[in-house]
């Protein structure tokens, strides 16, 4: 091998290794864009739960996948309107039975997400299901769900935190109810507190 032809491979081998470098860090960069943008908050916490970007990234990676393999389907309007009639039976007996309504309104949110083609799972696992494609209502569940939590184990949980669960669990709901932009279902549903 001539001096020319060894300097030359080596010229190569360097492009070939500096390239591949750049394109994994191209790569790495669109990644993380592309998660950011489709997760936003659920990025940051998935961060801050895993500690490590890769770590993160990757389980975001997974949850995507494991969604987009789900049949996920639009609620017809019989189906969205019947499901709007629930929720309002709930909501007007509140005052009632708070504590009760706030199960009621989680179990109505199951209904809708199992009626869509979401799996039974454990609640974590249905945050993270509906975290793919309704990032902006996943603080909402979280919220709801942890007031729900307090309320079954302690009487303590006041009116005013039930009533926020209901206002958090209507958020995720409508977002979960009504996918079809071209399809409405009743807008003038609300809690009386909210007017």
């Amino acid at each position: 091998m001539t001096t020319n032809t060894l300097i030359i491979a080596l010229a190569t081998l360097i492009i070939l290794v500096v390239g591949s470098v750049l394109a994994f860090t191209f790569y790495a960069r669109q990644r993380t864009k592309r998660l950011k943008d489709d997760f936003g908050s659920e990025y940051d916490s998935a961060m801050e739960e895993m500690g490590s970007r890769n770590k993160a990234e990757n389980v975001l990676a997974d949850r995507k996948a494991r969604v987009k393999s789900l049949n996920i389907r639009t609620l017809d309007l019989e189906e969205q309107n019947h499901f709007l009639m629930k929720w309002r039976m709930i909501q007007s007996d509140f005052i009632n039975d708070p504590d009760g309504n706030v199960e009621d309104a989680d179990r109505l949110v199951t209904e809708v997400m199992l009626a869509r083609g979401y799996p039974m799972a454990p609640l974590e696992q249905r945050m993270e299901n509906l975290s793919v494609n309704h990032t902006d209502v996943i603080s909402d569940y979280r919220e709801a769900a942890d007031i729900a939590a307090k309320s079954g184990k302690d009487d303590d949980v006041d009116t005013e935190s039930l009533r926020q669960a209901m206002l958090h669990y209507k958020s995720v709901f409508d977002e979960i109810l009504a996918m079809n932009p071209d399809q409405e279902v009743e807008p003038e549903y609300e809690m009386a507190s909210e007017r």
